[in-house]
């Protein structure tokens, strides 16, 4: 469609027109993403052009019509002057049956106040999904937004979330994520004054059909529940994305102690209920993680602490079906094979956390991902157990997920060095042990409970025959130098150390040793003694 022509007949045309013509540019357009940048200047005219329409307050077919070009206008950043403004974000938030902060919403409805017309409804929805377009593609929209308090409108239309028509949730919600995400100034503000969190943790509470048995304990779906509907799932995760920016933050007090922790009894609900498909479970259950990740991990024992529900013996009498669904999923994220950065070290975060800090935990997963070693002819990392395939992460090119790896194998060892080498053999754990100054051995500095595991008698009898390096027992090798006469032994040795000190002139390589406190150092500096270790005398 010519864009000057539709101008022309927009500003001479009546209202029916122009909805007519902006229907058919909308359907011309729908799946236009990406615009020519010769025609900015009109398209710039157009965004004018609506957002004039709709201050004339027309019919709710012709606000449709414009808001659905408008809709699809706000896909390009570049022409977005006209509605980033004070001006023109108030009509779109009028639009969106949405209050201000500035605004005491004397008389004025909102989009969940009363009862609206199918029309008006969907007016409200094309309102809001502009109005998560132009506040991402916008910065000066982002900014109009907070001189506008619109977040502080938004926490109002938090508070009638019952009510709320399925899209105009979805999008408000969406609309309160993307705010929390592009302005980490309004999250403060968000916290503290509005009491965000509470809010979305109510409508999460209510989105799920969360029914309490306890303080902070929710009663188990039955097993014979439907699936979460679709619509409920796309609303919780909207409120879940939006939960995580507001708890990135470090301070806390003791409101925000007992709003988490009914926040994680919700999140391990969530963690038991099953969707439509496989698939949104699983989207869902990776929410879940990101957002228990920021919680203090003191409110972890509310995972396995169920006191009407009861637990096992064997672990203190807590319940551990929720951290089996936690295994289950990062089991199937290492699988997966791909985008462990973000797929996986959430879960692997979390796992090392709450074993870090609580010992049933610990002691539930360590039989299933180190079980007693039996095995020790296969490498650690050859396999298709839980163990094998986080080994190999150990070696993985992405420093983030070998270290994720090598910390959780770590504290279901109790962070001692021995037993970590034990399951992983010293060419795996060299990465950790560096980075954490432990060449030396010794244990890291988390305090662990006295019981030690009981070795195999398989494993105390193949002990001297494995490999340290690889960790296992190797084939029987020639040796190399087996029938050398000592001159030529002498004439290898120095070879090769001719060899290292020409590689370390070149800089090619550098020779390292370990200190006494077990860090990394250049050989040079660990091989010179101090002068109070070569001394004989006391000092005064």
């Amino acid at each position: 469609m010519d864009l000057n022509g539709l101008l022309s007949q927009l500003e001479n045309g009546n209202e029916e027109d122009a909805e007519k013509l902006l229907r058919r540019y909308s359907q011309e357009n729908t799946q236009t993403f990406k615009f020519d940048q010769k025609e900015e200047a009109l398209r710039s005219k157009l965004c004018q052009s609506v957002l004039t329409l709709l201050g004339r307050r027309v019919r709710p077919g012709c606000q449709q019509a414009c808001l659905e070009t408008l809709r699809i206008l706000s896909r390009d950043k570049r022409v977005l002057g006209p509605v980033a403004t004070t001006d023109g974000m108030l009509v779109l938030t009028r639009m969106a049956m949405l209050r201000t902060g500035q605004e005491d919403g004397g008389g004025q409805e909102t989009a969940q106040d009363g009862v609206r017309s199918e029309e008006e409804k969907r007016v409200a929805v094309e309102a809001l999904k502009c109005l998560c377009n132009v506040v991402y593609n916008s910065a000066a929209a982002q900014q109009v937004c907070v001189d506008m308090q619109l977040a502080r409108g938004l926490c109002g239309s938090l508070r009638s979330a019952r009510t709320w028509q399925h899209e105009v949730g979805l999008f408000i919600l969406r609309l309160f994520f993307l705010l929390s995400a592009l302005r980490p100034d309004v999250r403060g503000v968000l916290r503290k004054d509005c009491h965000a969190v509470r809010l979305l943790t109510e409508v999460l509470e209510h989105t799920l059909d969360v029914h309490w048995v306890g303080t902070y304990e929710a009663a188990q779906p039955e097993p014979q529940a439907l699936p979460l509907p679709a619509e409920n799932n796309e609303r919780a995760m909207e409120a879940l994305k939006a939960l995580f920016n507001l708890t990135l933050s470090e301070s806390r007090n003791e409101e925000d102690d007992h709003q988490f922790r009914l926040l994680a009894a919700i999140l391990r609900h969530l963690l038991m209920l099953k969707t439509e498909t496989e698939e949104k479970t699983e989207e869902a259950h990776s929410h879940a993680v990101n957002l228990l990740n920021n919680l203090p991990v003191s409110c972890l024992d509310v995972l396995i602490d169920m006191p009407v529900l009861g637990g096992v013996e064997e672990y203190g009498g807590k319940n551990m079906e929720a951290v089996q669904v936690l295994l289950d999923f990062m089991e199937r994220r290492i699988d997966k094979g791909s985008n462990y950065k973000e797929g996986l070290t959430p879960v692997l975060s979390l796992l090392t956390e709450g074993s870090r800090c609580h010992r049933e935990i610990r002691r539930y997963i360590k039989p299933q991902v180190l079980p007693p070693l039996k095995d020790v002819k296969n490498r650690p990392e050859v396999g298709t157990t839980i163990r094998n395939k986080l080994v190999r992460l150990m070696t993985h090119v992405d420093m983030g997920v070998k270290q994720t790896a090598a910390e959780f194998l770590f504290v279901l060892c109790k962070e001692s060095v021995d037993n970590l080498l034990k399951y992983t053999g010293y060419g795996n754990a060299a990465g950790l042990l560096v980075a954490r100054g432990l060449l030396a051995g010794g244990r890291g500095e988390t305090q662990y409970s006295e019981d030690e595991d009981s070795d195999t008698d398989e494993y105390k009898s193949a002990k001297p025959f494995i490999n340290p390096i690889t960790g296992h027992v190797e084939e029987p090798m020639p040796n190399p130098i087996e029938e050398m006469t000592e001159e030529q032994k002498e004439y290898e040795a120095e070879k090769l150390a001719n060899m290292f000190d020409k590689l370390s002139r070149q800089n090619v390589i550098r020779p390292m040793g370990v200190r006494p406190d077990g860090t990394l150092a250049p050989l040079e500096e660990t091989l010179v003694c101090r002068p109070e270790e070569n001394s004989d005398t006391d000092s005064d």
